[in-house]
């Protein structure tokens, strides 16, 4: 682009001469009527297929009981707190069927909605009904009943190369569709929100807040991610954002529209990410895999003879890179499927069939505490925390800005005391008595060397 600028149509029909016809017809550039490489054909196409996505909500207060109390508020004269306060977010979204109206989006653009209304690019407004939405990939699918609609095509996100080309749609800061450009700056990354299913494809194309959902399409026109985060501590952007893969993003639509949620599959296995000291003490060329640390007692993986001390190498051909990567592969296996797991074992190499197994129910029901109290990161009262020893409780240990925790009034550093005047010393026991409640959950908790309650209704 730059020396097109610079040298003017010469430099043009110097690249046309150099250029075979075979591989000018794969350019995705054409000439403008100036002779000069545009995007703009390219866009034309693509830019219909994204959306901009309204989002209403009712945020829950977060008041002392007292002061809902009538004969505390006529003591002391307190006018009546609000119970619910309105909120209005936007977000974008990306057409996927045009004959079926569905989009997708980020699980964080709809959660807690009330009302979602999308709005096309020839500013048709619709409202959308919500198919279902998963919390552990950030992917959600939204159905509208809408004519002339345009869907983006399925791009390939597992040939993608670090260097590659991509535009990213979406509205940031809700200005209006806006494209922006970058490459491939990785692949695979992962560790942004402990728990979660990542396997982000990181980018230096523009992205702010607004974008999340938005599309990520190669230079054919493709969709190869959703748009879901920013590195920024000032909350624009710094070159660093991240994208759900086309592969992912689709596995998981499949799975809403056919079961309203994600059935993940399961091992049955504790697993560690295999570093250089550990390869070397098992005599493993690399410390590519995923190492077995413990088997449980009637998973699908002690059935298959899985060990501890096994390293996952490969799932069905595919090549395991440490432990996130074994988790997110088996994880959006269906379940009942039988993989082909290779592992290395006493230094030779073993493949064994294994029949994937369902996340027991149990393990699910951390679902409620996800919804609640979304985007905080809980840890119990470890030896190097100032309170260890003089209280008990759990602390939070990290709060997303904009999240459902931080909405609800929770800050990173509080320690929850206790859940509806049940003491809480555990993350475990903190979920137990958040799924126990049936109607509000009072927390209480230590900010600083101050008491309060943070009440969610």
């Amino acid at each position: 682009m730059k020396i097109v600028t610079l040298f003017g149509r010469s430099a043009v029909v110097l690249v046309l001469t150099l250029a075979s016809a075979g591989a000018f017809a794969q350019w995705p550039l054409s000439l403008n009527e100036d002779g000069k490489p545009t995007l703009a054909p390219l866009l034309e196409r693509a830019t219909p297929a994204v959306v901009n996505i309204s989002v209403s909500a009712q945020n829950r207060t977060t008041t002392n009981p007292l002061f809902r109390d009538p004969l505390f508020e006529r003591f002391f004269d307190v006018p009546r707190q609000p119970r619910r306060q309105p909120r209005q977010s936007v977000g974008s979204g990306v057409i996927i069927d045009a004959d079926r109206g569905l989009v997708l989006t980020n699980h964080h653009v709809v959660v807690g909605a009330d009302r979602i209304n999308i709005t096309l690019a020839d500013r048709r407004s619709f409202e959308a009904e919500l198919v279902g939405s998963d919390a552990g990939t950030d992917i959600a699918v939204l159905k509208v009943e809408a004519d002339g609609l345009q869907a983006l095509e399925f791009g390939d996100s597992e040939r993608l190369k670090v260097g590659d080309f991509v535009l990213a749609i979406g509205n940031p800061f809700g200005i209006g569709q806006t494209v922006t450009s970058g490459i491939v700056s990785a692949l695979g990354r992962t560790g942004l929100n402990r728990g979660r299913y990542e396997d982000f494809i990181q980018t230096d194309a523009s992205i702010n807040p607004g974008n999340s959902g938005g599309a990520l399409i190669d230079l054919g026109g493709r969709l190869v991610g959703i748009n879901t985060a920013i590195v920024s501590p000032a909350g624009g952007n710094v070159g660093i954002g991240f994208a759900v893969p086309s592969a992912m993003a689709r596995e998981v639509m499949e799975q809403l529209i056919e079961h309203g949620e994600v059935r993940r599959g399961r091992l049955g296995v504790e697993i560690q990410d295999v570093t250089p000291g550990l390869a070397e003490a098992l005599g493993l060329d690399s410390s590519r895999g995923a190492l077995i640390v413990r088997v449980e007692s009637g998973s699908p993986a002690e059935r298959a003879g899985l060990r501890p001390g096994d390293v996952v190498i490969a799932v069905d051909g595919r090549s395991i890179d440490g432990s996130a990567d074994l988790r997110n592969t088996i994880g959006m296996t269906r379940i009942g499927a039988q993989v082909r797991i290779a592992v290395m074992r006493d230094g030779r190499r073993e493949d064994v069939s294994v029949g994937i197994g369902q996340v027991p129910t149990e393990a699910m029901g951390e679902s409620r505490l996800a919804d609640e109290l979304e985007g905080a990161e809980f840890q119990e009262l470890g030896p190097n925390h100032p309170h260890h020893g003089s209280v008990k409780g759990v602390v939070a240990a990290r709060v997303d800005p904009g999240s459902p925790a931080a909405r609800h009034g929770l800050r990173s550093g509080d320690i929850i005391l206790s859940v509806n005047r049940v003491p809480v010393s555990t993350v475990a026991g903190l979920a137990d008595a958040v799924r126990a409640s049936n109607a509000a959950i009072a927390l209480s908790i230590l900010r600083g060397d101050t008491r309060l309650f943070v009440v969610i209704q």
